[in-house]
C-alpha cells in the first residue's frame, strides 16, 4: 500500500494567514493602550493540506493559553480544524457544565496542535468572521466597567459596536458573541461588560481596523466626555513626596512590606511610582475605589481582587507607617481568608494564600510582588491599568466592576488551577534576591551567573560600572539582574546599592561578599598604604556589606544568607603575604562572629576558602598573578598548572568551583549549616580546618 507523504511546504494560504495574523499580533500587543501583557488574544481562518488525505481543510490559528501577543510566535499559536469546532454546539451540555467543553478542543487540533488553546478559543472559532481579536484595552474597559456601560456603549458606537453582558469566559461566551455578530450584521464587534472588548473582520487588515477604532473612539469618548477630576480633589497631605523623599522612602519600606507580603510563600517585588498612580493615590476617592478591586479577569488573577492600602499621608513618620502596615496587613489576611469563605465550595480549590500581591502608599508609590520579578512587574503593570480604567468609568459614570462571588470563580476555578499545576517546578533559588560585590568579573562574575541559572535575582554590584553592567546584560538584563556601582571601603555607596536592590526586587536573601583586592609583598616591602587598602576592602567593605545586609533581612523577616569568600590564605602562612593573609583572616572570622550573632535572625552566615583561582580572575590579572609567580619561580602563564601540581587533586581550581560551592551553601540542602568555612582548594593538607 502506497503512503502518502505530508507537504513538507505549507500552503500559501497557511503561510500568508499565519504571517499577517502574528503582525498584526504584534502591533496591537506591543502599545499597552490596546492591551497588557499575556493580554488577549488574536485569531485567522484559511486552509492549510490535511496531513493524511494531502487536500486543503478549514483551519483557524489562534493564540494558545498564556502567551503574548507583543511577542507572539508561530509556536506559540494553536492550530485547530474548524469543521470540528464548528461541531461543538450539538455536544454542547450547557453553561453549568462548559467547562467541559475544554477537554474538547484536543479533539479539534490539527497535526500535533500547536500551543495548548486557551479558555477562549470557542469565541474565535464560532464567531462567523475569518479574524478576530479580544484585547482588554484601558479605554473599553472604561466602559465595560461603567455603572451604566451598555447605555454609553451605544452612546459611543451606535449600531457598530454592541454590548454583551458579563459572563464568565468560556464556551457560552463565545456562542453569546457568535449569536451577537450574526445579529448585528452592521457590527465590528462588542464591548463585554466587565471584561474587554472583540472585534472582527473579513481580513486581517479589516479586524486589526477595527480593533484600533473601537480603542480610539472610546479614548476619545471618554476625554470629550468625562470630568476634571474623576478622582475627587487632592487629599491634603497626600501628594507625593519630592523624588529624592520619595526613593528614599520606598527603600526604608520595602523589605518590611516585602516580609509582609511574603508570610505564606517568598515572593520577589517591584516598586513604581508612575505619575499617573501617585496622583489616584493623593485623590479622595482612592480609599474607596482601591477597595472595590480590580474587575478584568486578567487584572485580578494577577492583582488579588484589591490592594493593600496604606491610610496614612508619605510625610508620616516611617515608624507609625510601618507600624501601620503591620495592622493592616493582618486586617487584610483575615479579610481575604472571610472572602474565601463566603465563597468557597466543597469542591473549591484550596486557598493560595492570604498575602496582598499590591500594597499602596499614599505619597512613595506602588509595591507589586510575585514569583519572580517579572511577574510582579506585570502585576503592577495591571494594576496601573486598573486605575486608567477607574478613571475613565469615573469620568463618565460610576465605576462598577463585577461582583465579588464572580472575581471568586474566576480566582479559583479549576481551570486556573490546572493552569498552575502544569507550571514546572521552581527552580532552588527562585524568590531569592542575591547581591554579589566584586561580580563584574572571574569569582564573582561566576558566582552571579550560577545564581542566577538557580532562579535568584541578581544584584551585580561592583566598582566598575562598565564590567557591572555587561554581567547584568549577560544574565538577561532588568527583570533578572540589577547592576550596581559600589566602592566597598564606602558606607555610603554601599547603603545607596543596597537601597537600588530592594527597590528593583522588594528586598536581599543573599549576600555573597566577593570584593577583593591583592598584593604580593614581603615584610620589609610591605607600607602602611598596602596594609590599608588591603583590610580597607576585604576585611572593613565585607563588615559594611554584611552590617546593611543584616538590617535588610531583619526587617524582612525572611531570614537569609551571608556567604564571605575568604581565602585558603586565611588559614595557610605562606611567603609575602601579609597584608592579604591578615585581611583574609579577618573575614574568616567575621564568619564566625556574625553566626553567633544573626542566627537568632534566620541568617546563617558562612565561608568558602578558594586557592589559585587564576583562570578568569581580575586579581591575577591585576598583577597578583606576576607577584606570585615571581614568589615561586615560574612563568607567569604556568601559575594555574603550578597550584593544580600542589593539591592533592592535581586539579585546578576555577571560578565555576566557587560558584558552586556558593550555591551548595545557600540551594536549600545546607539549610541547619552557619558558621562553616568551605575549602575549594583541590586538596591543600596545610589549609585543613581545625
Amino acid at each position: 500500500m502506497a503512503t502518502v507523504a505530508p507537504d513538507p511546504h505549507p500552503s500559501t494560504s497557511h503561510t500568508v494567514e499565519v504571517s499577517a495574523l502574528l503582525g498584526r499580533s504584534h502591533r496591537l500587543g506591543s502599545d499597552p493602550r490596546n492591551t497588557n501583557y499575556a493580554g488577549g488574544n488574536t485569531s485567522a481562518k484559511g486552509t492549510a493540506p490535511d496531513p493524511v488525505t494531502g487536500t486543503d481543510t478549514e483551519l483557524m490559528w489562534v493564540k494558545g493559553s498564556g502567551g503574548d501577543l507583543g511577542t507572539l510566535t508561530e509556536g506559540g499559536l494553536a492550530a485547530l480544524r474548524l469543521d470540528r469546532l464548528r461541531a461543538l454546539p450539538a455536544v454542547y451540555p450547557g453553561a453549568e457544565r462548559e467547562d467541559e467543553m475544554v477537554a474538547a478542543y484536543d479533539y479539534c487540533l490539527h497535526g500535533k496542535g500547536g500551543a495548548a488553546p486557551s479558555i477562549d478559543t470557542a469565541m474565535h472559532g464560532l464567531v462567523g468572521a475569518a479574524h478576530v481579536d479580544h484585547l482588554h484595552p484601558d479605554s473599553g474597559l472604561a466602559l465595560a466597567c461603567a455603572k451604566d456601560g451598555e447605555k454609553l456603549t451605544r452612546e459611543c458606537f451606535g449600531d457598530t459596536v454592541v454590548w454583551v453582558p458579563w459572563r464568565r469566559p468560556g464556551f457560552q461566551l463565545g456562542l453569546d458573541i457568535a449569536a451577537v455578530q450574526e445579529a448585528h450584521p452592521e457590527a465590528i464587534g462588542c464591548v463585554l461588560g466587565g471584561h474587554g472588548i472583540t472585534a472582527w473582520g473579513s481580513t486581517s487588515e479589516e479586524c486589526e481596523r477595527n480593533s484600533l477604532h473601537i480603542i480610539s473612539t472610546a479614548e476619545h469618548f471618554v476625554t470629550e466626555r468625562g470630568s476634571a477630576e474623576p478622582f475627587g480633589a487632592v487629599r491634603p497631605g497626600y501628594a507625593p513626596l519630592p523624588p529624592a523623599e520619595r526613593a528614599a522612602r520606598a527603600a526604608a519600606l520595602a523589605p518590611t512590606v516585602r516580609g509582609l507580603a511574603s508570610c505564606d510563600r517568598p515572593q520577589v517585588g517591584h516598586f513604581d511610582d508612575t505619575p499617573v498612580l501617585l496622583d489616584f493615590l493623593s485623590r479622595t476617592k482612592h480609599p474607596r475605589l482601591a477597595a472595590l478591586g480590580t474587575s478584568c479577569p486578567d487584572h485580578f488573577l494577577r492583582t488579588k481582587v484589591r490592594p493593600l492600602v496604606l491610610d496614612l499621608p508619605g510625610e508620616a513618620p516611617l515608624e507609625e507607617a510601618v507600624a501601620r502596615l503591620r495592622e493592616l496587613h493582618e486586617e487584610y489576611r483575615a479579610d481575604y481568608r472571610a472572602y474565601y469563605a463566603r465563597h468557597a465550595s466543597p469542591g473549591s480549590p484550596a486557598m493560595r494564600g492570604a498575602d496582598p500581591a499590591i500594597v499602596l502608599v499614599p505619597g512613595v508609590g506602588m509595591f507589586s510582588f510575585g514569583k519572580d520579578k517579572q511577574t510582579a512587574r506585570v502585576a503592577g503593570e495591571f494594576y496601573l491599568n486598573a486605575v486608567n480604567v477607574m478613571r475613565g468609568a469615573e469620568s463618565v459614570s460610576s465605576y462598577a466592576p463585577i461582583e465579588e462571588s464572580e472575581k471568586f470563580r474566576i480566582e479559583y476555578w479549576e481551570l486556573e488551577e490546572a493552569k498552575l499545576r502544569r507550571m514546572p517546578a521552581p527552580r532552588p533559588l527562585a524568590t531569592r534576591v542575591a547581591m554579589v560585590t566584586g561580580a563584574g568579573s572571574g569569582i564573582g562574575r561566576a558566582i552571579a551567573h550560577r545564581l542566577a541559572a538557580e532562579g535568584a535575582c541578581v544584584v551585580v554590584a561592583d566598582v566598575n560600572a562598565k564590567s557591572a553592567g555587561t554581567v547584568a546584560e549577560e544574565l538577561g538584563g532588568p527583570d533578572h539582574a540589577l547592576p550596581v556601582t559600589v566602592d566597598v571601603t564606602s558606607e555610603e555607596q554601599i547603603a545607596a546599592a543596597f537601597a537600588e536592590a530592594v527597590r528593583a526586587f522588594g528586598g536581599v536573601d543573599l549576600v555573597v561578599s566577593n570584593a577583593g583586592i591583592s598584593v604580593s609583598k614581603p615584610l620589609s616591602e610591605t607600607t602602611a598604604a598596602d596594609w590599608d587598602r588591603q583590610h580597607s576592602i576585604m576585611a572593613r567593605g565585607s563588615f559594611l556589606v554584611a552590617r546593611e545586609a543584616a538590617r535588610v533581612m531583619t526587617e524582612q523577616n525572611m531570614g537569609g544568607d551571608i556567604v564571605y569568600i575568604s581565602s585558603k590564605n586565611g588559614v595557610f602562612a605562606g611567603p609575602d603575604n601579609i597584608a592579604y593573609g591578615a585581611a583574609k583572616a579577618d573575614q574568616a572570622h567575621q564568619v564566625r562572629l556574625l553566626a553567633a550573632e544573626l542566627g537568632e535572625r534566620g541568617i546563617r552566615v558562612n565561608g568558602i576558602n578558594p586557592d589559585a583561582v587564576v583562570r578568569g580572575s581580575g586579581i591575577f590579572a591585576g598583577g597578583w598573578g606576576a607577584q606570585r609567580a615571581a614568589v615561586y619561580g615560574v612563568p607567569e602563564e604556568e601559575l594555574g598548572r603550578f597550584y593544580a601540581q600542589r593539591t592533592l587533586l592535581k586539579r585546578e581550581v576555577l571560578p565555576e568551583h566557587v560558584a558552586a560551592a556558593v550555591f551548595a551553601l545557600t540551594g536549600g540542602d545546607l539549610s541547619r549549616t552557619t558558621g562553616l568555612h568551605i575549602p575549594v582548594d583541590a586538596g591543600v593538607a596545610a589549609a585543613f580546618l581545625r
